[in-house]
């Protein structure tokens, strides 16, 4: 078996290195082997450059697999500062928080499955909802369509019909009338449509001169009516025929009234089409529609690997699914709580949070009820509070933290009948957004302030006031990742208890930052604009993606590369690697 370190230099570019690629300049090391003509007679900041052009996943898997210097290549910091730096740009900063600590090869791992998996996701998105509403355009024509002829079918009938069982007029019948679809009614007397004087009774008979003329003027309105019926079904048809030059659809007539689809070869395939099928998009998009009968506010991914999705919503429930089907839409688990149309909450779902098998959710209501995933969703607990409950958090095991509209910060212990601890008035307004850590609670609200909490020391270490208010918050290594009421994102550092703002970052939401994730490698945000925005976590922020929705975003989850949305439209929408 051949190994990698045994390759001539000249064969170097066949292992995925672009010919010609410069590479930048470094420190030299010394050389990992003196002898022989392979890759490893290199220079070693030359080998390490040389990996840096291979694939993070092969680096940190592959390479230890070879041999142990070339594994030693995915323990060099340069050469992973010198990857993130060609991925984020050069002239962005990255991390945006404390190098100290920070773990490059999984950051430089997560960014470029970002990088293969969303770059052109908006744009393919946008044109699979442009080529739906272009379908949609169509049968909508195509209705228009039988609509007319339906129409104009009927009314032929109709005039038929009374042209064969038209009544006539004898001695003793003052008024006789008739009508006909689009024609006003023709009394048979005449009066109220003759002049005076017109009518002139025949000598021989009671009938009046005047019933010849109103037949040819019925006569008359109805050849009217019949050739705009043709005019309108020619309008149609042209309008469908627009339509169908638009979408780029070629019509078959072949003798068929309706406008006929695509025309088909015998394979099934569209006649003049010679190019090459575009390779199947990274992501596949699976829809949860039909389990909520009001607006979703939450949803969590929770299990570790984005199998289950949690959702809560304005119908006063939570909805537990199943991912791992295949297949457009998920499958619904359960409702918890089970019992009624509103089962879970007597208020609006607002929050959730999880922490191994234990759920929680924090409703309107004041209420958090918690709910065990290992078994199938029971009830696990039911905590009151004085408010309605807006964000919660999850720390530790057993620990629970829930921010309140009365402007409170409380403390509870999950595993006792009295779970309050601790119940912390750190605010003017409502607690609006939390997240904490084994020692420090940082909480966002309305009266546009973010608190630190030593719950170690039982103490507020810092208050910092902000111009706007922070609605979603992300609390990960020490970087802290915040969106406000003005569509603005926040960076904060967070190191030994000491909270530092970093910068600001407009990354064109025009409204309420509702959701945020941020993680070594990712960063995803999601706005009432109607907008998810996917970026590199580096400062400016480079934006990979923009999704388009139909409604609100009102917040995400973001679990093992799977995003989940909340949607104002009674929906939850996820996001996976195609499988």
């Amino acid at each position: 078996m051949n190994c990698l370190s045994d390759l001539p230099i000249s064969d170097i570019g066949t292992c995925g290195l672009p010919p010609g690629s410069q590479l930048p300049s470094a420190e030299p090391s010394p050389s990992p082997s003196a002898e022989g003509s392979g890759l490893l007679s290199l220079p070693w900041e030359m080998v390490a450059r040389i990996a840096s052009h291979l694939p993070a996943q092969c680096v940190i898997t592959v390479l230890p697999q070879v041999c142990h210097t070339l594994g030693n290549v995915g323990k060099d910091s340069t050469a992973w500062q010198l990857r993130a730096r060609r991925l984020t740009g050069p002239r962005a900063s990255f991390p945006v928080g404390p190098r100290d600590g920070f773990d490059w090869p999984s950051a430089c791992l997560e960014m470029e499955e970002l990088i293969a998996c969303w770059t052109g996701q908006g744009e393919r998105a946008a044109r699979e909802a442009e080529q739906a509403e272009r379908e949609r355009e169509v049968e909508r024509a195509q209705e228009r369509q039988r609509d007319r002829d339906a129409l104009a079918e009927e009314g032929i009938g109709e005039w038929e019909e009374v042209e064969e069982g038209r009544p006539q007029v004898d001695e003793g019948v003052e008024e006789v009338g008739f009508q006909v679809e689009g024609v006003m009614a023709v009394p048979w007397d005449g009066e109220e449509l003759m002049e005076e004087g017109e009518m002139q009774q025949d000598r021989e008979g009671d009938l009046p001169m005047g019933v010849g003329e109103g037949e040819e003027r019925q006569e008359a309105a109805a050849e009217a009516m019949m050739m705009e019926e043709e005019r309108d079904d020619e309008q149609g048809v042209l309008e469908a025929i627009e339509v169908e030059e638009r979408v780029g659809v070629l019509a078959d007539r072949d003798g068929q009234d309706d406008i006929a689809g695509p025309r088909l070869g015998r394979d099934g395939e569209r006649n003049g089409s010679s190019r090459a099928p575009s390779p199947p998009p990274a992501l596949e998009r699976l829809s949860l529609p039909s389990g909520h009968i009001a607006e979703v506010n939450s949803v969590l991914l929770v299990g570790g690997d984005g199998a289950v999705c949690a959702s809560g919503s304005r119908d006063r429930n939570v909805n537990l699914w199943d991912l791992r089907d295949g297949g457009s839409t998920g499958r619904l688990l359960h409702t918890l709580g089970g019992q009624g149309l509103f089962s879970t909450h007597k208020g609006w779902v607002w929050c959730l949070a999880a922490r191994g098998p234990l759920l929680a959710s924090g409703s309107f209501d004041s209420t958090v009820r918690l709910w065990d995933l290992g078994a199938q969703g029971a009830e696990r607990g039911l905590i009151r509070a004085r408010a309605a409950v807006l964000c919660l958090a999850l720390p530790q095991k057993d620990v629970l933290l829930a921010g309140t509209y009365d402007k409170k910060v409380s403390v509870y212990d999950t595993r006792v009948a009295e779970p309050l601890v601790k119940s912390l008035r750190l605010h003017s307004n409502a607690v609006l957004c939390l997240v904490a850590d084994e020692q420090y609670i940082l909480s966002g609200s309305k009266d546009r302030t973010v608190v630190i909490y030593d719950r170690r020391a039982g103490k507020t270490l810092q208050k910092l006031q902000l111009s706007s208010y922070l609605l979603s918050m992300c609390y990960s290594d020490s970087e802290v990742w915040a969106g406000d009421n003005r569509g603005m994102l926040h960076a904060f550092s967070m190191q030994a208890g000491f909270f530092k703002p970093l910068s600001q970052f407009d990354v064109g939401h025009t409204s309420l930052v509702t959701g945020i994730h941020r993680s070594p490698g990712s960063l995803y945000t999601c706005s009432a604009d109607r907008t998810i925005k996917v970026h590199l976590p580096c400062a400016p922020p480079r934006t990979l993606c923009t999704l388009h929705h139909q409604a609100g975003v009102n917040g995400l989850s973001v679990e093992a590369g799977v995003l989940a949305i909340a949607s104002g439209e009674m929906c939850v929408e996820v996001w996976r690697a195609r499988r």
